[in-house]
């Protein structure tokens, strides 16, 4: 068990490096409180692999890691356009401070559990489940990743502290697209078909279009009460 913990530690925590879910852990770091976002992680990357160990060792099963990207892709493009949409949070909103850190917990989890499903970190996982112990692998695999992304954490902290809010803002939605394409792009290319395709396309074309007219009428919302309250002034 020790070996194989030690082994998967190391193997995942190398695959981890510079990894999309290091550049995702440190975009929400640079938004959301660390705690929330580690401990977000931690659960989706517990889930993950232990779905992984058992279809590596116990079933000897492969994970369509086609259709798995394409259905992240689709989720972070939706994350890009929500972390687009801003947080600033009124007075009534700031009262349910709880009800917030919840839904950003459930937002880092799921994106991550979505992300992991297919990536090489999840093959990897399943790969060594079928030679090695598989608690050990379990815990190692969970571990390492976690190891990696809290490093990236940390880094997404510290640059946090030294940009500004609207910075952060843009930044982290660029991040998000670039995430959706990259997954949409492995699973596309991987061939999954031409009904897969024609949704998927659809789906991005539906989501882009509604959160480009969502953005564009909350901006004009956002200027005509900067008139209104200059014109009172």
């Amino acid at each position: 068990m020790i070996t194989a913990l030690l082994v998967s530690f190391g193997v995942i925590f190398v695959a981890e490096l510079g990894d999309k879910s290091q550049l995702m852990a440190m975009t929400y770091a640079l938004r959301h409180p660390w705690w929330i976002v580690l401990s977000a992680i931690a659960v989706a990357t517990t889930a993950v692999h232990a779905a992984s160990v058992f279809f590596g060792h116990f079933l000897g099963l492969s994970i369509p890691s086609d259709l798995m990207a394409i259905v992240a892709g689709v989720a972070m493009l939706l994350f890009g356009f929500w972390t687009l949409r801003g947080d600033s949070l009124t007075d009534e909103e700031s009262r349910r401070a709880e009800r917030v850190g919840k839904s950003v917990f459930f937002a880092v989890m799921s994106s991550f559990f979505l992300a992991e499903l297919g990536d090489k970190t999840m093959l990897a996982t399943i790969t060594l489940s079928a030679d090695h112990d598989w608690v050990g692998v379990w815990i190692g695999s969970t571990v390492g990743m976690v190891a990696a992304d809290a490093l990236a954490i940390a880094v997404g902290v510290l640059l946090g502290k030294h940009l500004p809010e609207r910075g952060i803002t843009v930044g982290a939605s660029i991040l998000f697209f670039g995430f959706a394409a990259w997954l949409l792009f492995e699973g596309l290319s991987a061939g999954p078909g031409t009904v897969v395709t024609i949704a998927t396309v659809t789906a991005v074309v539906v989501i882009s279009g509604a959160g480009g007219a969502y953005l564009w009428h909350q901006r004009r919302a956002e200027r005509r009460a900067v008139d209104v309250g200059a014109g009172e002034e």
